[in-house]
């Protein structure tokens, strides 16, 4: 591929070579990051946003933007030289502290630090599974609220990915299910360069990429020169033209254009060009300006504010228009998608499903708890956006008022994800981050390994996401080792901001889904069971000390000589215990411990309450021993699980791994035993 190729116009490869330099200038100064993407993707970059982009820089939340993701968010500096150029608040001295500590110019971008970055890229891949839920949203917002007359809703999303995001196997996930749905609204612009990090990919990247996608049901542009902005405005008006079909629009581009040394080679994807190569691409590309500056006249030509202003402000017309013949739909409009909040009536909704699950005292299953909270919910709360990973009938996360999502234009509040839980984890983030929408997906919690990174960057990212994450353990008997969890509910829990829930009835699963709900800044884990649960009677206030995380349920109003301290299904293992120890004298209190983190954050006097240093405290849970320990110390011990489990029913597998009412009477014993033979 030839470095040669140049753009057509002299005053639009002023505007392109602006973006290119911004990138090569802030590179050169950090010492560190991506000059070849942006330098390559210049020309695209300048052909969409000046031309096509539906934007205001004034307003960056403004509802009906246009949302850009840059899935290669390696190429930072393009989408930082793009918001900087167009008006955003992101000056120039920002770009000079590019990948400087607590700059708003970080080296992968990241949503909430800079504005105008619509999602955190920089896994390569999860950027366009965002843009794919992000079109998802768009399409069923336009279905509930639009009418005829007024489409209040009606805006594109737009991706940049590179070889890297094509080769990793989420964009396999996300694209199948985006062709499948049939989101006319989403546009893929493909940078062709056939660089990586390794150097040229064709060695191990030797798909035939647009047939692949259009094997997926889409619309492909193919052979786009991508520095012939003629050919691209081109290729991008056909991209906007309605085909009902997703569309990839294939860029031929050499990485690091204009580099008279480096264009076209893997030395330009990674490191700064040096001294010596950036004045050689200054010479050859005849840009003058000194580092980081930008003519007044290239810089006019790129403002985008005027602009966006009366594109946002004919939208609020059109809004005001619709508000006066639709007024109840305006109002949850601006509720769900401007405010992100939850209705006026939502305090009366929470104690409503805690009152009636409380009365009910079912013993069931905590996944078929959790169903009936999101039957009771979903009346309230239209925005619940539900799905599974073709596990809908195990995980339970369909109810009578589901209404399954479907190529088309109807509405649907249940996705049938298929076989792909990493693509709906982020994809379940592109629906957050795009708002309208509470979006929750299920799978079985040992297959939460597939989409950990999706978890990680919600957690990253501050967005409500919920997973439900059902057959939390051995107890699922028959599926056998690779079915059984053992080591996943720890290392969720090991994910900064993510909370995690494991209920041991249906009045804690109801609370963890309530308190799911209430939080804004991050994602939540509900980790379920398949076996049946016992109920539990609660006085008002442990029932108010759910919330906390972990609380005394039982035996906190007697003198105690051990805490038993367990979470979910083996709640119920450690009451057992506790009437199989009282006869031998021994007194145990119990404590329920759904939410460690949440435990883990209130006062100290609360923590010390309920478990209390002069008690040792035996931790039973049917996972990795290793997490438990920061409550046992070194004169308890933990009943769990350090092995893989068997094929059997529960209760033999049980047996084998000694998770049983004896085992943790017998560890009870010893610890007091070791306690007394001091």
């Amino acid at each position: 591929m030839s470095a040669q190729l140049q753009p057509r116009g002299a005053e639009r490869r002023e505007l392109c070579n602006a973006l290119r330099f911004l990138a090569v200038d802030a590179v050169e100064a950090a010492n560190s990051g991506h000059p070849g993407m942006p330098m390559g993707m210049a020309e695209v970059a300048e052909a969409l946003w000046r031309v096509h982009f539906k934007h205001n820089p004034g307003d960056p939340h403004w509802p009906d933007r246009d949302r850009f993701v840059l899935s290669n968010g390696h190429g930072s500096m393009l989408l930082y030289g793009l918001l900087h150029l167009t008006g955003y608040q992101l000056p120039l001295e920002e770009l000079r502290r590019f990948r400087q500590l607590h700059s708003k110019t970080p080296g992968h971008p990241e949503v909430g630090v800079t504005p105008g970055v619509e999602t955190t890229t920089g896994p390569l891949g999860q950027g366009l599974a965002n843009a794919v839920g992000m079109a998802l949203a768009e399409r069923l917002l336009a279905a509930e609220f639009n009418r005829p007359g007024h489409t209040i809703v009606d805006h594109r999303t737009w991706a940049f990915v590179g070889d890297g995001c094509l080769m990793e196997g989420i964009s396999h996930e996300a694209g199948s299910l985006a062709g499948a749905l049939a989101l006319s609204k989403l546009v893929v612009i493909y940078d062709d360069n056939g660089i990586s990090i390794d150097g040229p990919v064709e060695p191990w990247f030797a798909d035939d990429t647009p047939r692949r996608f259009e094997a997926y049901g889409w619309r492909v542009i193919r052979d786009v020169p991508g520095h012939e902005s003629g050919a691209l405005d081109a290729a991008l008006a056909q991209s906007m033209e309605d085909c009902g079909r997703p569309t990839l629009v294939c860029c031929r581009t050499v990485i690091g254009q204009g580099s008279p040394h480096k264009a076209g080679t893997h030395e330009v994807h990674g490191a700064a060009l040096g001294a010596p190569e950036v004045a050689a691409t200054r010479a050859n590309l005849g840009w003058s300006a000194a580092p980081f500056e930008i003519p007044d006249a290239v810089r006019a030509a790129w403002d985008a504010r005027v602009a966006g202003a009366a594109r946002q402000a004919e939208w609020q017309r059109l809004f005001g228009t619709y508000a006066n013949a639709y007024p109840q739909l305006a109002a949850e409009f601006e509720r769900r998608v401007c405010r992100r909040e939850l209705p006026a009536t939502w305090r009366e909704t929470c104690r409503r499903l805690l009152s009636a699950t409380v009365a009910e005292g079912a013993r069931i299953p905590s996944r078929k708890a959790s169903q009936n909270a999101i039957a009771a919910l979903l009346e309230a709360l239209p925005e619940l956006l539900g799905g599974s990973a073709d596990l809908t009938g195990s995980n339970l996360t369909a109810v009578a008022r589901s209404v399954a999502v479907r190529r088309g234009a109807g509405p649907g509040n249940h996705i049938n994800y298929g076989v792909r839980e990493f693509a709906m984890g982020a994809i379940m983030n592109g629906i957050a981050l795009h708002g309208g929408y509470i979006p929750y997906g299920g799978t079985f919690l040992t297959f939460s390994d597939y989409s950990r990174n999706a978890i990680r960057m919600a957690a990253l990212m501050r967005q409500r996401v919920i997973h439900v994450l059902t057959h939390d353990s051995i107890a699922l008997g028959e599926d056998g080792p690779t079915h059984q969890p053992v080591e996943h509910a720890s290392s969720l829990r090991l994910i900064p901001n993510n909370a995690v829930w494991r209920p041991c009835d249906a009045v804690e699963t109801a609370v963890a889904w309530l308190a799911a709900l209430e939080r804004r800044d991050g994602p939540t884990c509900l980790l379920l069971s398949r076996q049946t649960l016992a109920h539990y009677q609660r006085s008002p206030q442990q029932l108010e000390d759910i919330q906390r995380g972990g609380y005394v349920l039982a035996g906190g109003d007697a003198p105690a000589s051990v805490t038993l301290l367990a979470s979910g299904s083996e709640v119920e293992l450690a009451m057992r215990a506790r009437e199989m120890l009282e006869p031998e004298g021994v007194a145990a209190r119990v404590v329920s411990m759904p939410n460690c983190g949440a435990f883990d954050r209130q006062p100290e006097d609360y923590r010390l309450a309920v478990l209390p240093r002069a008690l040792p405290v035996v931790a039973i849970e049917a996972g990795v021993s290793s997490f438990w320990r920061a409550y046992t110390g070194f004169e308890g011990a933990v009943v769990g699980i350090d092995r893989f489990g068997e094929s059997a029913p529960a209760a033999a597998v049980s047996a084998a791994v000694g998770l049983t009412t004896e085992a943790v009477c017998a560890r009870v014993r010893s610890v007091l035993d070791r306690r007394r033979a001091r």
